[in-house]
Parts: structure tokens; C-alpha cells; sequence
């Protein structure tokens, strides 16, 4: 009789103590779920207009209402250049001006990015290629949407330009940044 409850004691304790294991195994389950943020990118191509030879790849990322743009790009002629958000994705003309002048949903005057006196929306400003004609770009803002349809901030639809020259921030419309030499358009 001892042997029995005994036995019965011990297999007790050994699904009182399953029971524990279960409830703290679901407790540290349920802290490490997490809350994931939506995350939107596209991804295009930089072909050659104006008989250059730059090309690369634009990216452009949206976490949480802020889109990250990255450009990276090859077949420059060494020094600065402008890079914009023109108003059509189109690309097909030889010269890049299909693609439209700059993106300018809220009709300001043409400057450098985030001064007072006003600014394109498509006014992403200069960059600098090395040496061997390779350039790296990148720019954050709340300004710009992935396919969110508000006209004053979605970037689809649209179309990148790289210029030969410098944006000098002054001359309207266009910053006389100089023929374009790649274009892509942001599509989905």
C-alpha cells in the first residue's frame, strides 16, 4: 500500500511539475512575439540616355512612414552631379525627356532639399562620383510614400534622373544640372 501511494505521489508531482514547465515555456512564447512593421521596396534600373554609359540601381525602402532611398551608380564622368525624381516613369526617349521635368506636386519654387524658401518634392540634390565614375547616394524622408496615393507624396509612377552636371539650388525650373544621362521609372 506504501509502494501505491508513493508511486501515486511521485506521478502527482511529476504533472504538477509538466504543468509548470508548460505554463512558463508559454509565458516566455508570448514575450517574444513581437509586433512586425510593414515593410515596402522597389527596386529599378538606371539605363543610359544621352549616349552615356551610367547605369545602376535605385532602392527605395518604407519602414513605418519614412522612405529610404539608396543609388548606386556606375559609368559617371568623375566629379558631381544631380540626381531627381522627375514627374513620369517614362523612360523611352534617347535623351531621358520623357521622363518629364521635376516631380513638383506642390508647386514650389526649384532648391536644395529642405530649405525654407521651397523645394521640388523630386529635388534630391548632388552627389559626388570617384574616380572610376562610381557613386553612391542615399536619402531618408516622411516626404515621399510607396503607392499610398496621396499625389503630394507617392513616388510611383514617377522617374529618377541622373544629370551631367551639378544642381546649382538657384536656376528655375531645373537647377541647369545638364543633360540626363540614366533614367529609371519607379513602378510596381
Amino acid at each position: 500500500m506504501k509502494k501505491v501511494s508513493l508511486l501515486f505521489m511521485a506521478l502527482a508531482l511529476s504533472i504538477t511539475s509538466c504543468k509548470k514547465v508548460t505554463k512558463d515555456t508559454a509565458t516566455i512564447e508570448t514575450e517574444t512575439v513581437t509586433n512586425e512593421v510593414a515593410t515596402k521596396e522597389i527596386t529599378i534600373a538606371l539605363t543610359p540616355k544621352s549616349d552615356s554609359n551610367v547605369s545602376g540601381t535605385v532602392v527605395f525602402t518604407e519602414v513605418d512612414g519614412v522612405v529610404k532611398m539608396t543609388a548606386i551608380m556606375s559609368g559617371l564622368e568623375p566629379g558631381e552631379h544631380a540626381i531627381h525624381i522627375h514627374q513620369t516613369a517614362d523612360c523611352s526617349s534617347p535623351d531621358g525627356k520623357s521622363a518629364g521635368g521635376h516631380w513638383n506636386p506642390t508647386n514650389q519654387p526649384h532648391g536644395k532639399w529642405g530649405v525654407e524658401s521651397g523645394y521640388h518634392k523630386g529635388d534630391i540634390g548632388n552627389f559626388k562620383a570617384d574616380e572610376n565614375g562610381d557613386a553612391t547616394i542615399s536619402i531618408s524622408t516622411d516626404e515621399w510614400c510607396i503607392g499610398c496615393g496621396d499625389e503630394t507624396k507617392d513616388i510611383i509612377g514617377k522617374g529618377i534622373i541622373v544629370h551631367a552636371g551639378l544642381d546649382d539650388f538657384t536656376t528655375q525650373p531645373t537647377g541647369d544640372a545638364g543633360g540626363r544621362v540614366s533614367c529609371g521609372g519607379i513602378i510596381e
